[in-house]
């Protein structure tokens, strides 16, 4: 069975289908497969279904969803409804379980191949970092979890798939960085900053790109704009770590140049992440 939660919901064997299209079985089963392998207590299910106005009839609706998912992974696995029971979507005596034994989830295979670039890019290994962080962005098919009702848990779980896709963002585009891409990344990361205008490292990713392609003006704009937003915004300054940037800028620092091998101003656009274990 192949699960897939970076984009519209999928759970499929051999191109059959199982997600049902109804908001709460559909919402149930994106649950169940957000968290493949795990068990899922009815109280968990409940809650994410209702929040805190939960029906009275809350346990036998859920039980009523899960008897509907049975019947579509049976038909989908093309196996009998009680072996569905029993070893895909069992009851375990407090909860349930989607069970993806043998099978894919996109989630699991964006995050190790998202790891491997992170110690790629750890280890200096620009070229390969930059490969395989790309390779693991590619895995996505858009906003996860997307077509799907968020209850409290699923917004959490997607917020926290989010992040993890931002910051294989973020590695990727330090690992191009130390490649010398850095015309290529202007137009990525002009996009990037209006997205996510705090961003303080996107931002500082920008101004060396900038930097780097001859536009020293353009990336002090880049600098005023988020302390700007920063103030309006939150009230407080950017970090001594960015104004360092700044300063670098205006002094047209010789470390600002794009030298892959070199690790004297690395400190300016390393990610906290990227650290060897």
């Amino acid at each position: 069975m192949d699960i897939g939660i970076l984009g519209p919901l999928v759970v499929r064997s051999d191109g059959n289908e199982a997600a049902p299209s109804a908001p709460k079985p559909r919402q149930l089963l994106a649950l169940l497969a957000a968290r493949a392998d795990e068990v899922i207590s009815m109280d968990l299910l409940i809650d994410e279904l209702w929040e805190s106005r939960p029906p009275s009839s809350a346990v036998t609706t859920v039980q009523t969803y899960i008897g509907q998912l049975r019947r579509s992974l049976a038909q989908a696995l093309r196996i009998d409804l009680s072996e569905v029971a029993t070893d895909v979507l069992p009851f375990t005596g407090w909860g349930y379980q989607l069970t993806a034994d043998g099978g894919t989830h996109d989630v699991r295979a964006f995050q190790r191949c998202a790891e491997l670039g992170r110690n790629a890019l750890a280890a200096g290994a620009n070229d390969q970092a930059s490969v395989l962080l790309r390779r693991s962005l590619r895995i996505w098919r858009g906003p996860a979890l997307a077509g799907v009702r968020l209850g409290p848990h699923l917004l959490a779980h997607r917020t926290h798939l989010e992040e993890k896709r931002l910051t294989a963002v973020e590695q990727r585009v330090e690992a191009d960085l130390r490649l010398g891409h850095h015309h290529e990344l202007i137009g990525e990361l002009s996009g990037l900053v209006l997205q996510y205008p705090l961003h303080e490292n996107l931002h500082s990713q920008f101004m060396v790109s900038l930097y780097r392609a001859g536009r020293p003006a353009q990336a002090l704009d880049v600098f005023h704009k988020i302390r700007n937003s920063l103030r309006e915004d939150l009230g407080i300054d950017p970090s001594p770590r960015l104004r360092k940037l700044q300063q670098a800028v205006l002094a047209a620092d010789p470390r600002l140049e794009a030298e892959t091998r070199s690790r004297l101003f690395r400190l300016e656009l390393d990610l906290p992440a990227v650290r060897s274990a």
